[in-house]
């Protein structure tokens, strides 16, 4: 039984799921929106907030710990605490939401596209 595991496997190992998550999560803040599978998208969004969360409290702890989630990327960490964190600050959490887009034509998988709100 699958008690209490509430993360999806995507058929892959342990580092494939983190290496997926954080290259979707980089996509997310440089583009602020992107388009993958509903699936995908529901993972990424407690993810993302819980950075843009601990991007609010602009301090060195803070940002060592994004630029290690985020493979050291300066400017997607750059981005994170100068643009969308600050858009944020009065905000208690829900900064991206999901819209539903339907099935792709290829292979039938349910597609979303995950963004981040105006304000």
């Amino acid at each position: 039984m699958r008690h209490h595991n509430a993360n999806r496997k995507f058929g892959r190992s342990k580092n494939q799921r983190n290496a997926l998550l954080k290259s979707l999560a980089m996509n997310l803040i440089v583009r602020e929106k992107i388009k993958t599978t509903l699936p995908k998208a529901k993972e990424l969004r407690p993810y993302v907030e819980k950075l843009v969360t601990r991007a609010k409290k602009d301090n060195l702890s803070s940002r060592k710990i994004i630029s290690a989630r985020l493979f050291n990327d300066k400017k997607c960490t750059k981005k994170l605490f100068e643009v969308i964190a600050p858009r944020y600050e009065e905000r208690n959490g829900g900064y991206t939401r999901i819209f539903k887009l339907g099935p792709r034509v290829s292979d039938g998988a349910e597609m979303a596209r995950i963004e981040f709100l105006e304000k």
